[in-house]
């Protein structure tokens, strides 16, 4: 099979980024994949980037150059945002070739993509023709400009008819779906079709250590502040890995407790021992997630999730049985699940943790996901001979 992958990265690194490149990488063993990228700028590049994001000639142009040159059987897109713009995908429509596309996250329905907007989960765009409140709200980087072109961009396709001329959509979860099937955007359910993330990991032999992790982006989506909040006096002991806007807040709350310990923004491989050797992987999120990796890794480590009740999290995470849940917009409810899960007997965090990699086994292998990949890859070039 040929197959083009198309990707947009975003300025800084993130799990859609990885997800591309664990799929090529393991696609190529079996078939002929070319890859097209795109990169979001800086400055006035950036500007002029977002500027052409409603209807990008030149990024058209690329994918049909790369149309011609590889011949692909199928294109497989990932993130349009910002610097390719969705234009291009008329383009591979009317050369007959079937697209599929991963969302891994809500743009197509709100600007803010997580469905976030001023410290509370914001749905008022999933069932609205125009989202004008999103707008107002300035959803993404608190921008007008920035919010109101990536509104408009997006239900432009709208009235073009671009969404639906994607064979087959991919998203992460039911949870997922569900949204998308209750929200006006202007495609049949059938198109849609859930796959999991994945990694392949081999999990590190390290003896489990009494203390909890948190890593990822400290910004107020993440939940890092009210997690901190939570834990403040506790004595709790969190380690916490990562880098961002909130970072002189967290900085405070570790000089005022001992036990809470900042490590920094770190690779991978120093992330994936914490995680190994962590009791249990914290997930404060207040906003709907794609699919957090850190999840999948833990479940693949042997470490239970303390995660928020909302959203994916409250799909994969299962209670006392891979971990436990909490309401991340209640301190109480999030101190109570902290200390019921330190003073939670061992056995019991042992069977956990035993379940966990059960779950990676069952769910989210690499090998087990390819396989649904190609699947559905044949499945939408064969509804399109139709």
């Amino acid at each position: 099979m040929r197959i083009l992958v198309i990707h947009n990265f975003y300025q800084h690194a993130g799990g859609e980024d990885v997800v591309f490149h664990q799929e090529v990488n393991e696609l190529q063993k079996n078939h002929e994949v070319h890859t097209l990228t795109f990169q979001n700028k800086k400055g006035w590049r950036g500007a002029l980037q977002f500027l052409h994001y409603p209807w990008n000639f030149y990024a058209a142009r690329q994918v049909i150059k790369a149309l011609k040159r590889d011949q692909p059987d199928i294109v497989h897109i990932h993130n349009l945002h910002y610097a390719s713009g969705p234009a291009y995908i008329r383009s591979i429509h009317k050369r007959g070739i079937p697209i599929v596309m991963t969302l891994h996250n809500y743009r197509l329905l709100c600007p803010s993509a997580s469905l976030f907007s001023d410290g509370q989960i914001f749905t008022a765009s999933v069932k609205s023709t125009f989202p004008w409140l999103a707008i107002k709200k300035r959803v993404l980087d608190h921008s007008l400009l920035k919010t109101t072109l990536t509104a408009w961009t997006y239900w432009l396709h709208r009235k073009f008819g671009t969404w639906d001329k994607v064979q087959t959509y991919v998203v992460l979860s039911s949870f997922a779906k569900s949204i998308f099937s209750q929200s006006t955007f202007p495609v049949a359910d059938h198109k849609f079709t859930i796959r999991p993330n994945s990694i392949e990991l081999r999990p590190v032999k390290v003896e489990k250590l009494a203390k909890l992790v948190y890593i990822g982006r400290f910004s107020s989506e993440k939940g890092i502040i009210p997690l901190l909040e939570a834990i403040d006096g506790t004595g709790i002991a969190l380690d916490i890995y990562g880098a961002g806007p909130q970072l002189e807040q967290v900085s405070r709350y570790v000089a005022a407790n001992p036990t809470i310990r900042y490590l920094g923004y770190q690779p991978q491989a120093v992330l994936s021992k914490a995680i190994a050797q962590a009791d249990a992987l914290v997930v404060p999120s207040v906003c709907y997630e794609g699919m957090p990796m850190t999840i999948i890794e833990a479940f693949a480590q042997g470490t239970p999730v303390l995660a928020s009740a909302i959203g994916i999290l409250k799909e994969m995470v299962l209670p006392l049985y891979t971990g436990m849940h909490f309401d991340p917009f209640d301190k109480n409810s999030v101190r109570t699940c902290l200390t019921d899960w330190v003073a939670l007997d061992p056995a019991e965090k042992a069977k956990m943790a035993a379940n966990c990699q059960a779950e990676y086994k069952q769910k989210y292998t690499l090998t087990k996901n390819m396989n649904l990949l190609v699947n559905i890859y044949q499945d939408a070039i064969q509804h399109a001979k139709k």
